[in-house]
């Protein structure tokens, strides 16, 4: 017969495990989150670079054009 201590030991170390594992879980979802916002806005700041860097070029050609006629 298990006593009333040892039922409660076993509560306990089961509410314990299952926190843990939800606990990982949800640290789990919240890396992959932040992974993923931090690429966005990786590539939303590259494509801003890139886009300045082509109107500089296109201002650069475009000077170029009215220096040539």
């Amino acid at each position: 017969m298990v006593g009333k201590f040892e039922r409660r030991k076993d509560t306990v170390q089961e509410l314990t495990e299952s926190a843990a594992t939800h606990v990982g879980q949800i640290a789990t979802i919240i890396a992959g989150a932040v992974r993923d916002v931090t690429r966005e806005i990786g590539d939303w700041v590259s494509d801003g670079i890139e886009m300045r860097e082509a109107a500089k070029k296109a201002r650069e050609d475009e000077g170029e054009d009215e220096a040539v006629d």
